[in-house]
């Protein structure tokens, strides 16, 4: 499959691994305590102000103060402020383009039952130096995110825990996937 968009190096492959493991190390931490404190703006501003977001769903995001309004707005609403945490399950550097690619798992909170709802997506990150990224792009099945909603939501009425939020997602987007998450 060929890609619509040539990936930047980064600036004259510059960063050594250690570099790069060091920074997604700190990324992974700011990431996990913007998941317990909801600061998404200390998420965006991890990114260069030229930075571009790929969000496979949405498109790309050009600039920091977008990926800022995106996080803003997609981790407020249901499901993601449903999701717990952020964890990379793993992770590779590639230090000759300055990237780190990772598999970061999407879990959602206790429906109620103590069962464990998750997602999963590929990231790379492109490094640009000085604790910043000049890009994300995520990987990820639309419907297995979808499914997986679906299925907290359906847990949590069960428990009767369904939230606001989540009841209305349930009935207007989860109507598409009510249909589908049977499979998965």
């Amino acid at each position: 499959m060929e890609s619509t968009e040539k990936l930047p190096d980064a600036p004259g492959g510059a960063f050594s691994a250690t570099e790069l493991d060091e920074a997604f190390a700190e990324f992974q931490r700011t990431v996990a305590e913007v998941a317990v404190s909801g600061d998404w703006d200390r998420y965006a501003d991890m990114f260069t102000e030229d930075a571009d977001f790929v969000e496979h769903a949405l498109g790309t995001l050009r600039g920091r103060e977008e990926i800022r309004a995106w996080a803003w707005r997609t981790m407020t609403a249901f499901p993601g402020s449903h999701m717990t945490g952020f964890p990379s399950l793993w992770h590779v550097v590639d230090a000759p383009t300055g990237r780190v690619i990772c598999e970061v798992d999407n879990p959602m909170r206790d429906p109620g039952d103590q069962s464990l709802i998750t997602a999963t997506n590929i990231t790379i990150l492109t490094y640009a130096g000085d604790g910043l990224w000049s890009r994300e792009e995520d990987v990820y099945n639309p419907m297995e995110f979808g499914r997986a909603a679906m299925r907290w939501c359906e847990k949590a009425r069960e428990h009767g825990n369904l939230d606001e939020p989540a009841a209305t997602w349930m009935e207007t987007s989860g109507a598409f996937f009510a249909r589908s998450h049977k499979k998965g």
